[in-house]
C-alpha cells in the first residue's frame, strides 16, 4: 500500500508570515493555446517540506548537500498530542527501536516538540524528525528546537498529513526538490506498506 502524507500545494497550510503559494496558466488550451503551461511560486517552507541545517545554522548544510538516505528508509510513526516531554521522546524512541525503525521518526497529532524532547532525539542520532504542524517547535518560538536538531544535521520534515495513520513502522520516501543552496524545499512524502 502507498499512502500519500503530503499536503496539496495550492491549498496547503502556510506558516504565519510566509508567502502563500500561487499558480496561473501561461498557456491554456481552453483559450485556444496549443498546450497547457502553469507558472507557480511558493516559499520553500510551504506545505509538506523539509528543513535542512542551513535554515537555522549559519554554515549548515543546504538541501542539495544532504544525503538522500536521510529521506528514504524505514520510519516509525508515533502518536502524540500536546507538549512532548523528554520522557515522551524516550518512550517514542523505545517503541521505534522495538520496531527496528529508529532513524526516522514521524509524530502524528498536534504535538509540540520541546527543547527537552529535541535533546532526546539528538542524543539518539536520528536522521529525520517529522511532524504534522508547519514547525517542529512552538510556532511562537521555534528557534531553540530547530537549532538543537539542525545542529546535529537531523532533517526536519514538516507539514505532514498523518491523520488516520496507525502507529508503527513504514517505509518512508520524502525526497526534497534538489534546490542548490536552499535551506528548505517542498517534497512529496509517502509511506509504503502497512503498519508493522
Amino acid at each position: 500500500m502507498i499512502i500519500d502524507i503530503s499536503q496539496e500545494i495550492l491549498s496547503c497550510q502556510v506558516y504565519p508570515g510566509d508567502t502563500t503559494p500561487s499558480a496561473h496558466k501561461i498557456m491554456d488550451m481552453a483559450k485556444g493555446d496549443l498546450y497547457n503551461l502553469t507558472d507557480f511560486s511558493m516559499c520553500a517552507h510551504n506545505g509538506t517540506h523539509i528543513d535542512a541545517p542551513r535554515h537555522f545554522i549559519k554554515d549548515g548544510k543546504t538541501v542539495d548537500m544532504m544525503p538522500l538516505s536521510c529521506f528514504v528508509g524505514h520510519c516509525f510513526v508515533a502518536h502524540h498530542s500536546g507538549q512532548m516531554s523528554a520522557s515522551d521522546a524516550v518512550e517514542i524512541m523505545a517503541q521505534a527501536q522495538k520496531a527496528k525503525a529508529m532513524h526516522r521518526i514521524l509524530i502524528a497529532g498536534d504535538s509540540i516538540v520541546t527543547p527537552q524532547a529535541a535533546e532526546v532525539f539528538a542524543e539518539n542520532k536520528i536522521l529525520l524528525l517529522g511532524v504534522e504542524s508547519q514547525s517542529v517547535g512552538p510556532v511562537d518560538a521555534p528557534m531553540a528546537v530547530h537549532k538543537i536538531l539542525l545542529s546535529q544535521e537531523i532533517v526536519l520534515l514538516e507539514g505532514l498529513v498523518l491523520k488516520n495513520i496507525p502507529q508503527g513502522r513504514y517505509f518512508l520516501s520524502a525526497q526534497p526538490l534538489n534546490i542548490a543552496g536552499a535551506e528548505g524545499a517542498p517534497c512529496r512524502a509517502i509511506l509504503i506498506g502497512d503498519a508493522v
